[in-house]
């Protein structure tokens, strides 16, 4: 039997916002100290491929400006997953890429660094740094070019790719609604018991103020 026209539509709807809510790539430079450290959070579902581009680029009072290449100065990056495990430690040169896969959903923690040893040092470095999650890791180029592939059953791939990572993006959609609804719930049962026990210990309080009150008026032959 064939879907009514709202359900494909709705179907379609959900497809596209997907992939516009998947992030393809983030390009982006910033500048550091060359002894400082600098780390990123990227929320990514689990077996998932991450791969980071990067270039460093020292600054040279001489030329007044960053040297389009760095020299004797590598990177050290560091990939912690979301129960603060490390996945990756390893140094890199000035220049170069790191590739690691995701074995949980969460945050995942990316922290680079110089592998300079100097204490005192004031020349910054402007770091280039793009990271590309998901099928927008893949080298279709290569892929192509490995497999034999033409153009349509390319593009096939890629579509598959990108279907495989919307299953995996509502997959881990749906582990964060259960995460948040496990926290709700217990944070409404400690609501609750914390004002069950405002209410006994208010009941309390207030059988011991009529007794006091009692003995005091007994006392004074009030009563």
């Amino acid at each position: 039997t064939a879907l009514p026209i709202w359900k494909l539509m709705a179907v379609l709807a959900t497809f596209f916002v997907s992939l516009v809510l998947l992030t393809p790539s983030r390009g982006l430079y910033f500048h550091i100290p060359e002894t400082a450290k600098k780390c990123f959070i990227e929320e990514v579902p689990d077996e998932t491929m991450i791969v980071g581009k990067y270039r460093v680029q020292p600054y040279d009072d001489g030329v007044k400006g960053y040297l389009p290449s760095s020299v004797g100065i590598g990177m050290h990056v560091e990939v912690r997953d979301p129960a603060d495990k490390i996945i990756l430690s390893k140094y890199y040169a000035g220049e170069g890429r790191f590739t690691f896969t995701s074995h949980a959903p969460g945050e995942h923690s990316i922290c680079l660094h110089s592998n300079s040893t100097r204490w005192f040092s004031g020349r910054r470095l402007r770091i280039h740094f793009d990271l590309q999650v998901g099928e927008h890791a893949n080298d279709y180029a290569q892929i192509a070019a490995k497999d034999k592939l033409t153009e349509l059953q390319l593009r096939i791939r890629q579509l598959l790719d990108q279907v495989e990572q919307i299953t995996k993006e509502q997959s881990y959609q749906r582990y964060r609604e259960e995460r948040f609804r496990s926290t709700s719930d217990s944070t409404n049962s400690r609501v609750l018991y914390w004002a069950l026990i405002q209410l006994v210990v208010l009941v309390l309080i207030g059988f011991w103020q009529m007794r006091h009150l009692k003995k005091f008026f007994e006392a004074k032959k009030l009563v």
